[in-house]
């Protein structure tokens, strides 16, 4: 599979999941990132989809918590 290049708003979303990860020692909920970003459920939910399709992330879907992100660190930008 292809990566697609990375756009600013999904930078935005992978760096809070990296951060949000290495402060608190475990990925955040959907919920966490709706507050962050102050956007609806729906919102965050297509966002993290996206995401795990252009192979950013992986997960497990029906588990809480287990986003992983697949972007080295040095390539994410830094949370705005």
């Amino acid at each position: 599979m292809t990566k697609k290049p990375l756009n600013a708003k999904q930078g935005q979303y992978l760096a809070f999941i990296y951060y949000y990860t290495k402060l608190h020692g475990r990925a955040p909920a959907e919920f966490d990132m709706r507050l962050y970003f102050e956007v609806s459920p729906p919102s965050v939910h297509q966002m993290v989809l996206t995401l795990e399709a252009n192979g950013f992330i992986e997960r497990v879907p029906g588990k809480g918590r287990s986003i992983r992100v697949l972007v080295p660190r040095e390539e994410l930008p830094n949370l705005e």
